[in-house]
């Protein structure tokens, strides 16, 4: 306990049983938990008021005001207002919403509200929408909730499959007037209940299409109502995928007529002005599926180490800040990769033209050069704003051929020792990387192939090779140079940061690692170096994929932000996005900085508030593409495997609960649930601490990491979901899928 408590908190002594306000009042206040002595002592409380403040305490907590905090310890409750504004996460099985409190400080994850129905001739609440809700508390961590205002300014819109009203439909049965087109089932995963398309609401869409609706009024009981606004294409064009999670997720993909119009006036950079790089011969190197290329790199030796220079297309020149482009990139926040399709943060004119550093076009940059010593050590960065002239587009799988002896023409056409250098450049930055101790996570991405009918060829791993390794290092070592002259010259901006994982995390994965015989450190001396040696000793054994997903699940998450708190993955004291302007607008913010900081350009730089709030803005974009190109991945491979019902494939355990066993397909890197269901008849027990699933007499046990093989027992695009079975046993009764 603290040896003092905080005054002010609370009136002053009165010798008496404090008022219920006041009591609650002062434990929210003061520091640590509570008890009766802490009480008794802030209040004067004596021996005589022992029993009224017991029951006083009881009381408070059967009501919810307080909750026990340990030994006879309190804290106040997390027990939510008596209204207030909720987000619908998913629906129930009778299509009810269900939601979260938008504000959330209590500890654990928010509690569950589940709202009542719309009242007759309202639409349907559907998932993202907001309402201010009445709530009344119905047991723990659980509310009843009931509309006040709907906070939403258009009509939530539903993505979701069509299927055409059939002639088994017990619907079909009903009088004309009465019948619906079809029904809807949604694509997101936490709405279990399917919408009615009446009669005349379909837009004429056929069996089988991908959809976007709109909830409709409810005019009876029965499945929620909702028409059809928009046809995005068949369940099985593979080219239809993207474009349900870019409607999901409500992602910007239709360019306004001014940004347009400023795209394509755009035109070539003119040498004035600008240092000349045209005969340094700087390359980019990138996937072969690339079609923007913002960064090209070139080192020559430099005294016992090398000079490189990265130059970064020069993206400020065209988009100026509040101009209509700048609006939309910001908008954005950053460029959205499918396997096919790009929806990108600037114009095609702008992202594949003009700022796109081509080979033998001129272009604009902003360039840096940096001394690299042996022993990694970067110095001497300068920045400048250049014309360049690329001498090569050059792909990751060409750059390692030829590090591997086997160059083609495009390789043997560059000047003598190129290739070299940039090696040897790179090899002296992995020397400063591993003194520094990085986290580097082997998260393998997977890789969709699509032909050219749009139909999908394969998936697999994307494999990661030095060549990769090389470009990355060169684009930190230019980020880090980046933060370091802001800092130097006082100019704010957004940097990337990454906060250390919490205490709480960190032990939790400890206690997991420690069961699977895997040591480390206490927590609060552990540094990155100590995670990545954790991921090296396992690199070779089965367990690699579990511990480094483990491993990342107990990270922060990296954001922006005015405040250099450093990056804990990158053991870097501070550290900005500077090499991808055309897909990152941090990456812009950086160059506008710079350009002031250099004195290239005139103007002031955004102040702490104004960064802050683009700073917020652009990390949610940035973790809204991600999880939409996760789901995208996830419906690609579930449609892959729909034509494969039935095969058996090898698989690892991610994680074990008590209605099943998650694992990743090893074939496609797909997640895929095998249920409690599946598993041969038998009592099982899910043991949390030594996190095992095991059979009543112990001959069968499951833990994560394990191998496993599996049978594909379902697999559902629209929504990207993949059930299991185990080979040995029969298949379940077949439930109806979309």
């Amino acid at each position: 306990m603290p040896d003092s408590l905080p005054t002010g908190t609370s009136p002053a002594r009165t010798g008496g049983l404090p008022e219920r306000e006041q009591l609650r009042a002062f434990i929210e206040n003061a520091p640590g938990r509570i008890g009766k002595r802490e009480i008794s002592r802030e209040f004067g409380l004596g021996p005589e008021h022992r029993q009224a403040l017991r029951a006083m305490l009881r009381e408070m907590a059967l009501d919810g005001t307080l909750a026990p905090a340990g030994a006879r310890r309190f804290r106040v409750s997390d027990r939510l207002p008596e209204s207030a504004v909720v987000q619908v996460t998913g629906t129930d099985a009778d299509g009810d919403p269900i939601a979260r409190p938008v504000q959330w400080d209590g500890d654990g994850p928010s509690p569950t509200v589940f709202m009542h129905p719309e009242l007759r001739g309202r639409a349907a609440l559907a998932p993202g929408e907001r309402v201010v809700a009445r709530l009344r508390r119905v047991g723990p961590g659980r509310y009843e909730g009931r509309t006040l205002r709907r906070l939403t300014d258009a009509p939530v819109q539903i993505v979701g499959l069509f299927r055409a009203l059939g002639d088994t439909d017990p619907a079909a049965a009903a009088p004309a007037r009465f019948r619906p087109a079809g029904r809807l089932t949604p694509a997101d995963r936490r709405a279990r209940a399917e919408w009615v398309i009446p009669m005349g609401e379909d837009d004429d869409a056929p069996d089988n299409e991908i959809v976007i609706a709109i909830p409709l009024p409810q005019s009876g009981p029965g499945l929620h109502p909702a028409r059809i606004i928009q046809r995005l294409g068949p369940q099985g064009d593979a080219r239809t995928i993207s474009m349900v999670a870019v409607a999901m997720h409500g992602i910007p993909h239709v360019f306004g007529q001014e940004a347009l119009a400023q795209a394509r006036a755009a035109r070539g950079v003119s040498p004035d002005g600008r240092t000349d790089l045209r005969d340094v011969p700087l390359v980019t190197i990138d996937g072969a599926d690339a079609r923007d290329f913002d960064d090209a790199i070139y080192a020559e030796p430099d005294g016992d180490g090398f000079r490189i220079t990265v130059a970064i297309a020069d993206v400020a020149w065209y988009v100026h800040p509040g101009s209509a482009l700048d609006r939309e990139a910001r908008l954005r926040g950053n460029s959205v990769y499918f396997p096919d399709r790009v929806i990108p943060m600037l114009p095609e004119e702008l992202s594949n033209g003009w700022c796109s550093l081509r080979p033998g076009e001129d272009r604009g940059c902003i360039f840096v050069d940096m001394h690299i010593a042996a022993d990694g050590a970067v110095s001497g960065a300068r920045f400048g704003r250049g014309i360049m002239r690329s001498a090569a587009r050059l792909t990751y799988e060409q750059v390692q051929a030829a590090r591997d002896g086997a160059p083609d023409t495009t390789m043997l056409s560059l000047p003598d020792g190129l290739l070299d250098s940039l090696f040897g450049a790179w090899e002296c930055l992995s020397r400063a990387r591993a003194r520094r101790g990085t986290l580097d996570l082997d998260m393998p991405e997977r890789q969709v192939h699509l032909d050219d009918a749009g139909l999908i060829e394969s998936i697999h791993p994307r494999i990661r090779l030095d060549s990769h390794r090389l470009v990355e290092e060169f684009m930190i070592a230019a980020n880090v140079a980046a933060a370091r002259f802001l800092e130097g010259r006082h100019v704010p901006c957004l940097y990337r940061i990454h906060a250390p994982p919490t205490p709480e995390r960190l032990e939790s994965l400890r206690r997991t690692l420690d069961m699977m015989g895997i040591s480390l450190p206490p927590v609060g001396g552990l540094r990155a170096a100590d995670l990545d040696r954790v991921l090296r000793e396992v690199s070779s054994s089965d367990q690699a994929p579990l511990v480094n997903e483990l491993v990342l699940r107990a990270q922060n998450q990296a954001e922006y932000s005015p405040d250099p708190i450093g990056h804990f993955g990158l053991s870097l004291p501070a550290y900005a996005h500077f090499t991808s302007p055309i897909r990152r607008y941090a990456d812009l913010l950086t160059h506008r900085a710079l350009l002031v900081a250099a004195k290239l350009e005139s103007g002031s730089a955004p102040d702490h508030t104004e960064l802050e709030t683009t700073g917020q803005a652009i990390t949610q974009t940035e973790r809204r593409a991600a999880q939409a190109e996760r789901e995208t991945l996830e419906r690609y491979a579930a449609t892959w495997l729909q034509a494969r019902v039935g095969t058996v494939m090898d698989a690892h355990i991610s994680g074990l609960s008590r209605f099943g066993i998650f694992t990743v397909l090893d074939a496609t890197g797909t997640s895929a649930l095998l249920p409690m269901s599946a598993l041969p008849e038998d009592q099982w027990h899910h043991d949390e601490k030594t996190q095992t699933l095991s059979a009543r007499d112990a001959t069968m046990v499951f833990r994560p990491g394990q191998a496993l093989r599996v049978r594909i027992e379902e697999a559902c695009a629209i929504r990207g979901t993949v059930l299991l079975a185990l080979p040995d046993t029969l298949p379940p009764r077949r439930r109806r899928r979309p």
